[in-house]
């Protein structure tokens, strides 16, 4: 069976706050460990009114002390805002304290605009160093060597999985290089999606943490009783993706009815471009569109995102999905 993962950006609301998105995330991560999803993973973004989940590690350990068994990390850490070695302690110290249970996602873009950006890093951030930080990430983790000078504690010695993160053919060459896992985000930027995978598994080289590749796809599921109650849950985040391409970033907003249908060509563009790799829809539809998407990509994992604008609407469409995975499944070991 292909795991099934999710991606939350812990969505604010309109008219909500912050400690609620966060309440709402630790929720769902309830639900997603009870589902049988793999993992659960949560984003760096800054200066965004509708995503909680900026300070990504703390909202990790959260989620991690709430739950079990699920894989709980970051999807990801944006390492051009961060010293490798404060990453290093910080999922160093997760590992210590949820053993086994730790990801650490790696990008390189600032998960924010520019200015944001030099507020994070005054000295202001180089996502040209990408590799090299990576590599220092990655020898932090690892066994220390005689002498060194540095060590992550707690991190040293604690090998947690490093995953690539891009929306870029250059992070599939990356973790080709390195022999990392990558994940791609079609969920947003589908744009590069297939030349991105088949650059990963062409130029992949075995390493101590892979010997073949390992690629997650991004991708937003709306799942409903029926397509046009899953296109209404859906409309919330394309209103945001909207807001977002016309540079006025907000709360995720209540859903609109026949969205798509009442906006002009412009938005229409933005929304179908943006979420080319989605899924709305019933069980039945959906599980269609899987189907297709999963055979056309061949991942070897999906890692889904859904920003409904009802927690609860949320909460049903990855039952809905746990469901779809399951069928799925089924016809897999049936063929």
């Amino acid at each position: 069976m292909i795991p099934f993962s999710i991606l939350d950006l812990a969505p604010i609301t309109a008219g909500s706050d912050a400690r609620t998105a966060l309440d709402n995330s630790v929720d769902l991560a309830g639900h997603a460990e009870a589902l049988g999803y793999r993992r659960y993973w949560l984003a760096e973004h800054h200066n965004m009114p509708g995503i909680a989940s900026a300070a990504t590690g703390l909202v990790i350990g959260q989620v991690a002390a709430a739950t079990q068994r699920i894989r709980v990390g970051a999807g990801g850490i944006m390492l051009p805002n961060h010293s490798p070695l404060v990453v290093s302690e910080q999922f160093g110290t997760l590992e210590t304290l949820f053993p086994g249970r730790i990801d650490l996602g790696l990008g390189r873009a600032p998960g924010t605009d520019q200015t944001t950006a030099r507020a994070l890093r005054r000295e202001g951030s180089d996502p040209k160093r990408f590799p090299d930080d990576v590599a220092e990430v990655l020898a932090l983790l690892d066994d220390p060597e005689p002498g060194q000078a540095v060590r992550a504690i707690p991190g040293a010695g604690s090998h947690v999985p490093v995953w690539i993160l891009g929306s870029s053919r250059f992070g599939a060459q990356l973790a080709a290089s390195l022999g990392l896992p990558y994940a791609f985000a079609s969920h947003f930027a589908p744009g590069d999606l297939m030349a991105a995978l088949a650059d990963y598994r062409e130029q992949f080289r075995p390493s101590r943490f892979l010997e073949k590749p390992y690629a997650m796809v991004g991708y937003n599921a709306y799942v409903a009783d029926t397509d046009e109650e899953a296109r209404f849950h859906a409309s919330s985040m394309e209103q945001s993706f909207v807001a977002l391409r016309e540079g006025r970033p907000g709360p995720i907003p209540p859903p609109v009815a026949n969205y798509r249908e009442r906006v002009g060509r412009f938005e229409r563009m933005v929304v179908e471009r943006t979420m080319a790799c989605s899924a709305i829809g019933s069980p039945e539809t959906v599980e269609g569109e899987i189907e297709r998407f999963l055979k056309e990509t061949e991942a070897d994992e999906l890692i889904v995102t859904n920003s409904s604008f009802d927690h609860a609407a949320r909460c049903r469409s990855y039952e809905l999905l746990a469901g779809v995975r399951n069928r799925i499944a089924a016809k897999a070991d049936a063929s």
